[in-house]
């Protein structure tokens, strides 16, 4: 066996970004910039109000308070989306709503809250004192023209998306998503319906389809193939002609139908890549096939996941799912985060020379992170997966009593 930091540098070999591409603004959240981008104009362009209030020039307020109230004549009102059509001079001030240019000559705004409006409706009555720039937003304030805004590498969420808007980017160069595949195999493996004696449903495939997809990339359905050693060949090197990566799950272990990491290594002799089977010090998700295909244009990562589900998901969270982050060019956020925890009750277990990967619930209790384990530890129980919101990892020996730390890779945000 191979230690788990030896199984995940194996594979970190093949974590290496994919080609770039030019997408819409509308498809990019969660992809990673490839290039800079430098603001081609100011945000927002003009001075403007952040207030309801009244435009004014700031010295006429100085004697301005609740005891001495200071009056000045309304010579207009600037809804937000007007142009301004006259300057605010001395003794003077204009009427204002939230996000309406400032105009010429005033450079202050009292707010609304701190004002009365005369009874002829002429004039305002100002209860307070403003400095200059007073609830103005100056032009450039956001975002000045020449700005670098976001760097190479930056990874676009919501709010990156509202700020290439504001600068009016309708298309950005970005890592390119790959392409993952998923293959399910056996002869007991069934989509949906009725089962007859000896079968099961596929709940690998959904699940590994939903964290391809979760993870960023763009998910591939291939189906089930039986055991069959020439069909499983055949399917997995269809699947590299088109697909960046792709997982597999069953068959990789040491039965006499265990076909799919026959089928990769044959596939990367024949094509000249790698292959590596090992078996990894954790429980659950010991046995790992990995390999690196190579095709005309570019290379396929395959990854032959366990077939019981919980060390199908343990295992794509521990090696797949690292990679294909890389390949989307993530680089500090490839990885899961991980937090310390307090053991809500005990967490114990045997030495057996593995890492153990427990699934547990995850809470704060007076400021504090605390973890549970989340029902049945067994490799075949999906159900305690999915109540957890992170891996416990327990190194070799005893295990956590009550009230001990206890590190956990976060599956989720908290």
């Amino acid at each position: 066996m191979i230690s788990l930091e030896a199984a995940r540098a194996l594979v970190g070999r093949a974590a290496k970004p994919l080609q770039t591409e030019t997408v819409a603004r509308s498809a990019a959240l969660g992809m990673v910039l490839a290039e800079d981008i430098v603001a081609r104009e100011a945000v927002p362009p003009f001075a403007n109000t952040a207030m309801d209030g009244y435009a004014v020039v700031a010295r006429d307020t100085i004697e301005a308070s609740e005891q001495n109230l200071v009056r000045l004549r309304v010579v207009g009102e600037l809804p937000a989306g007007r142009a301004p059509d006259r300057r605010v001079a001395t003794g003077e001030a204009i009427r204002i709503m939230t996000g309406a240019p400032m105009p010429q000559g005033a450079d202050a705004v009292v707010m609304v809250e701190r004002t009365t409006r005369d009874d002829d409706q002429q004039s305002v009555l100002i209860s307070l004192a403003v400095e200059p720039g007073s609830h103005v937003r100056r032009a450039g304030g956001d975002v000045d023209s020449g700005e670098l805004v976001f760097a190479a590498g930056t990874v676009l969420r919501p709010a990156h998306l509202g700020v290439l808007a504001s600068l009016d980017i309708r298309h950005v160069t970005v890592v390119r998503r790959p392409r993952v595949g998923v293959l399910s195999t056996g002869d007991e493996i069934v989509a949906a319906g009725p089962l007859s004696p000896g079968k099961i449903r596929d709940s690998n495939r959904p699940m590994l389809l939903a964290m391809v997809h979760e993870a960023g990339c763009e998910p591939v359905d291939l189906g089930i193939v039986r055991d069959d050693e020439q069909e499983i060949f055949e399917r997995i090197r269809e699947a590299t002609s088109v697909c960046d990566a792709l997982l597999t799950s069953g068959a990789v272990s040491v039965g006499d139908y265990d076909f799919v990491k026959v089928a990769i290594e044959r596939l990367a002799g024949e094509r000249g890549g790698e292959y590596n089977w090992q078996q990894v010090a954790i429980k659950p998700a010991k046995p790992l096939a990995f390999a690196t295909i190579r095709n005309s244009d570019r290379d396929t990562v395959i990854f032959g996941l366990p077939g019981n589900p919980v060390s199908s998901h343990v295992s794509f969270e521990m090696f797949a799912r690292p990679v294909l982050r890389a390949m989307l060019g993530h680089t500090a956020h490839a990885d899961r985060a991980v937090v310390h925890c307090v053991a809500a009750g005990p967490m114990m277990r045997r030495a057996d020379g593995k890492v153990h990967l427990d699934r547990v619930k995850v809470w704060v209790e007076h400021g504090q992170l605390m973890c549970a384990r989340s029902g049945d530890q067994a490799s075949n129980v999906l159900s305690g997966m999915a109540s957890a919101l992170g891996l416990a990892v327990l190194d070799d020996g005893a295990g956590v009593e009550p009230g001990g730390r206890v590190a956990v890779m976060l599956l989720t945000d908290l």
